[in-house]
């Protein structure tokens, strides 16, 4: 049958509704003071608990209220009193209490509460049981990116050039449009000296000019002009005059 513990100060009490519940079959526990009750329910869980509302260290609903602050209330309660008041009855019920009997509790009023509150703790148990399980086999939602479809491919200016990067065109065009452009603005920030411009593209001069060859690129002079670099050769690094044209 269910666990049941009854907390009152009142020893009379307590031995009456043990009595009555024992014989309904319930295993049932006893607490005469709200710190025996703290140690039983740190101790071990119950199917119910008949919590007493006036008790001399701690009222029932300042415990009730520590329990669920504390969230170890994992079952119904029923607040008990004798001299209890619309008020206290109000204040319990906010702080979770399940309903409340009034002293002197009769055995049908006490049996039906008792009834009642284990269908309502049986009914908890199973929604959070199905609750625990659904968290374990449910699979994490995945939260897709959102993309915005588009209506057309964009077509970018490069500024300070004539070089567009039309995004319809095949990837290997589009990667020659992308280094035109990229080494035509070196150069201009460079004021194309070679060498810093070949510094700063991480390419060895050789291979510079070699890459503006290929890509038919014109390197612009300090004074503003074109000219093609395929009529370009890198020069010389010295030009080395012979003392044999002086023999």
């Amino acid at each position: 049958m269910s666990k049941i513990l009854i907390v009152d100060d009142e020893l009379g009490i307590r031995e009456m509704l043990s009595d009555i519940l024992t014989d309904e079959g319930h295993t049932v526990y006893t607490a005469d003071s709200a710190e025996a009750a703290r140690v039983f329910v740190l101790q071990d869980k119950y199917d119910l608990i008949l919590l007493d509302i006036w008790m001399p260290d701690t009222d029932g609903i300042t415990l009730l209220k520590e329990w669920g602050q504390r969230k170890l209330l994992h079952c119904p309660v029923v607040m008990m009193s004798g001299h209890g008041t619309i008020e206290n009855a109000v204040e319990a019920i906010r702080f979770g209490a399940l309903s409340f009997l009034e002293k002197p509790i009769s055995m049908q009023k006490l049996l039906s509460t008792v009834e009642h509150a284990l269908v309502v703790g049986q009914r908890q148990n199973t929604f959070a049981r199905y609750q625990q399980q659904k968290e374990k086999t449910q699979e994490p939602a995945v939260i897709a990116p959102t993309v915005h479809r588009l209506e057309s491919l964009p077509v970018l200016k490069i500024p300070g050039t004539d070089i567009t990067l039309d995004f319809n065109r095949p990837l290997k065009e589009l990667r020659d449009d992308f280094e035109k452009a990229y080494l035509s603005c070196l150069m201009s920030y460079e004021n194309c000296q070679m060498t810093k411009v070949a510094r700063h593209a991480g390419l060895e001069r050789t291979h510079l000019y070699r890459k503006l060859k290929l890509l038919n690129l014109e390197i612009p002079r300090l004074g503003g002009d074109m000219h093609k670099h395929a009529s370009l050769k890198e020069p010389l690094a010295t030009n080395v005059s012979s003392d044999t044209d002086h023999l």
